[in-house]
């Protein structure tokens, strides 16, 4: 027999596995971007970003929590991913508190510097996601997936600049720890907003708000 081409044998890298778990969800994002991406030039606002970032990313990882996406002006971690029992909801409040702590002086800078108004929206949300690997084979980055997801960021997006908005899940994660949940009170008063829907979700759900001591109209 006379062979009628040649044959290409392609190695099949296995798929990284997918599993789920309780965590919660926290989504940042610069409020102001708009505008000082518009007014500066785009060589001069890649330094300013750069900053905005390694300052997130500092609050998040002093918390225990894991950075899985930074893109254009806003921020998704995980607190509570590798545990099997924490929600992660204390620490992931502990962590949007740091975030807004420390951009007070950013933004001040910003302000004499730039005459820019720049500020931080957070949301959060404690629920199951799905953990897994996405992109082409050769840009695979590890990713939360699912609703728990979907609402963080809605939550994040209503928030507004020095606010953190968090869901009824994660209120009930925080009294589920008692220490952890007056720590946190101490710090900071909650209040409770009335219920109002989610873009895109079907139906409302209750949501909570650590109020912001000086409130920016970004």
């Amino acid at each position: 027999m006379r062979p009628l081409g040649s044959i290409i044998v392609s190695r099949i890298r296995p798929r990284a596995p997918v599993h789920t778990a309780r965590v919660t969800v926290l989504f940042a994002d610069l409020r102001g971007y708009t505008g000082l991406a518009e007014r500066l030039p785009a060589a001069r606002v890649v330094p300013l970003l750069d900053e905005f970032f390694r300052t997130l990313a500092s609050a998040v990882e002093k918390s225990g929590g894991t950075v899985f996406h930074m893109a254009g002006d806003g921020i998704m971690a995980g607190f509570g991913v590798n545990k099997e029992q924490a929600s992660g909801a204390h620490e992931a409040l502990t962590a949007g508190h740091a975030m807004l702590q420390a951009f007070v002086p950013i933004a001040a800078r910003w302000r004499s510097e730039l005459s820019i108004e720049a500020g931080i929206g957070i949301g959060l949300h404690f629920g199951e996601v799905a953990v897994g690997a996405l992109g082409p084979s050769r840009h695979k980055r590890t990713t939360l997936v699912g609703d728990t997801v979907n609402v963080a960021a809605r939550l994040c997006s209503r928030a507004r600049a020095g606010e953190v908005l968090f869901s009824c899940t994660v209120a009930a994660a925080l009294e589920s720890d008692a220490s952890a949940a007056s720590d946190v009170a101490a710090a900071k008063p909650f209040l409770q907003l009335p219920q109002f829907a989610l873009r895109g979700r079907r139906g409302p759900i209750d949501i909570w708000c650590v109020p912001a001591p000086e409130r920016l109209a970004l």
